[in-house]
């Protein structure tokens, strides 16, 4: 028998150590309060499913977890931060965007959101819903359309490069049609000046302008996605609405910096998992226009890739680019 080559003998033994390592910081870990930094506004999706899974997940995880809202420049602000957090108990929730549209639009980052940022899970997927004030008369998307093509005309997103942005950008591409992009820290933030009147339409999260159109405070036109929201099933796709093969799909996700042991990664989805499916909070989830989804990190990565392909595209096109 031929003696083990010694550098064959480290590798192994170091590969173990490795191994062992991470299996006891698996075992550990929770080991001090989570932090979950959601990269919106108070009000936004994230941060309301956050919330309302924040009672359970402590419970499972058996530590505090707290919230640390970080808006701005599309989500980099809190995906930056988290990125760069190496305590392992420090993640990031926003929308799918900050890995699948930003690397496209903002090209001078400090850091590299696909590479700095491991998906753990897709939280639940949501619609934006395109409405305008009531006082602007416009009822469908024909009547948007007719509008803008006859004046200026403005319209609101919860930030340049953000779903609701891309989403209304892919529409005024397909119907050639052109309007005023006024962007805000959020969508809560928006939808304000959209109810004030300030701004005539927006396209902003379906959680959070959906209550205001079953108040009939705004008229909803259409929501982005494939199919309709859960909560205002109503409301008809873009594509019902008139704009062929429209789909402008959109997730809230869960993300841990890169080097989180997989074991880590596994039993925060999970948990998160468990959490989100409570029968109660499925139905409040819904209510709010959110489709629970708590998928793998395995699936998740595969749909931010291909979403990010889709979305690289769209930004090709419309010669987006915000730096």
């Amino acid at each position: 028998m031929k003696p083990i080559n010694m550098i064959t003998r480290l590798s192994g033994a170091l590969i173990a150590a490795t191994v062992l390592a991470s299996s006891a910081m698996a075992q550990a870990w929770p080991a001090k309060p989570i932090r979950i930094v959601v990269s919106f506004p108070p009000g936004a999706p994230g941060d309301l499913i956050v919330r309302l899974i924040q009672p359970d997940l402590q419970k499972a995880l058996g530590q505090p977890i707290f919230v640390d809202n970080k808006p701005g420049a599309g989500g980099n602000i809190g995906a930056q931060e988290v990125s760069r957090a190496t305590d392992g108990h420090t993640f990031l929730v926003g929308p799918d965007t900050m890995l699948s549209i930003n690397p496209h639009l903002y090209k001078k980052l400090s850091f590299k959101p696909t590479e700095d940022l491991i998906p753990v899970t897709l939280l639940a997927s949501f619609n934006q819903m395109l409405v305008c004030h009531p006082s602007t008369g416009i009822r469908s998307i024909a009547d948007l359309v007719a509008k803008a093509k006859a004046g200026t005309m403005n319209y609101a997103s919860g930030g340049s490069g953000v779903p609701g942005h891309m989403a209304m950008e892919m529409f005024l591409a397909a119907t050639g049609t052109h309007m005023d992009h006024i962007p805000y820290k959020g969508p809560a933030p928006a939808a304000q000046d959209v109810l004030g009147g300030q701004v005539p339409c927006g396209f902003l999260a379906a959680p959070v302008v959906g209550p205001h159109v079953k108040d009939n405070r705004l008229t909803a036109l259409g929501v982005s996605g494939s199919k309709r929201s859960p909560g205002s099933p109503n409301v008809p796709t873009m594509a019902e609405g008139g704009v062929a093969g429209f789909d402008a799909s959109f997730f809230e996700i869960l993300a841990a910096p890169k080097g989180t042991p997989p074991e880590v990664i596994e039993r925060l989805q999970k948990s998160v998992a468990v959490a989100i499916n409570q029968n109660e909070t499925r139905i409040k989830l819904l209510a709010a226009e959110l489709d629970p989804v708590a998928n793998s990190s395995t699936q998740a990565q595969q749909r931010i890739r291909s979403d990010a392909l889709k979305w690289g595209k769209v930004a090709d096109k419309i010669n987006l680019q915000l730096d």
